[in-house]
């Protein structure tokens, strides 16, 4: 009886209110009203594979957008100045990867509190946008993040993976390039249930993605030129 009752409560805290506002898309943007696509990369910084897809966005002058684990922010902190001083978008993504279906509120509201609090100290800038760690929300996620816009996706690629990295990953970042498209992307594989080589295998797929794009003329944005 007392299974029963866990189950159902966490049912209602934490499984329902994530399919109620995913499927009636209550205050989160899935696709974008522009001529142009928003890529988004989930999880770091991360020492290795951030640096390295900074150069690549900056060889191609492609501005993108960065949901960070604030933990990492403070363990990195240039890579989050580095990301800011060449124009690129900076949200949040907890300051632990923790699903928000396991956090009291008290513990979801120090996650973005602390999170945004360390994007500021490294970029002084105002923090606009949030995306919860696996696209998780519990009961009390709109109205703790009401000061933020929630960021989903309408492409997920399962990056994190090796396998699709090396086999598919570019074929359907290829067959990606209708206007209004958020992309999501990951650029650390510290993660659970990611490869932790899996973003060398990303960066590949990624590079080729851009360079056919950007000669196309494909126009890509950052989420800071989106107008919500």
């Amino acid at each position: 009886m007392s299974f029963i009752l866990l189950f159902s409560l966490f049912l209602m805290y934490a499984i329902l209110p994530t399919i109620i506002i995913r499927v009636n898309g209550w205050r989160i943007t899935k696709r974008i009203n522009e001529a142009a696509i928003a890529i988004t990369f989930d999880d770091g910084p991360n020492p290795e594979y951030t640096p390295l897809l900074l150069d690549l966005l900056k060889k191609y002058g492609v501005k993108a957008s960065f949901f960070v684990v604030g933990s990492k922010v403070k363990a990195y902190p240039d890579i989050i100045k580095r990301m800011s001083q060449e124009g690129h978008t900076i949200g949040i993504h907890h300051y632990d990867h923790i699903s928000s279906w396991i956090v009291s509120p008290f513990q979801l509201n120090k996650q973005l509190q602390m999170t945004e609090q360390a994007i500021q100290e490294c970029t002084n800038e105002r923090v606009d946008f949030y995306r919860p760690p696996w696209g998780h929300f519990n009961i009390f996620s709109l109205l703790l993040s009401k000061r933020y816009k929630i960021i989903m996706w309408s492409h997920i690629f399962g990056d994190w993976k090796v396998a699709k990295g090396k086999n598919g990953l570019l074929n359907q970042l290829l067959q990606t390039t209708e206007a209004g498209s958020v992309l999501l992307l990951h650029d650390c594989g510290e993660t659970l249930g990611a490869d932790r080589l899996a973003p060398s295998y990303m960066l590949k797929s990624l590079e080729i993605y851009l360079q056919e794009n950007v000669n196309k003329g494909t126009k890509f944005i950052t989420l800071k030129e989106v107008n919500f």
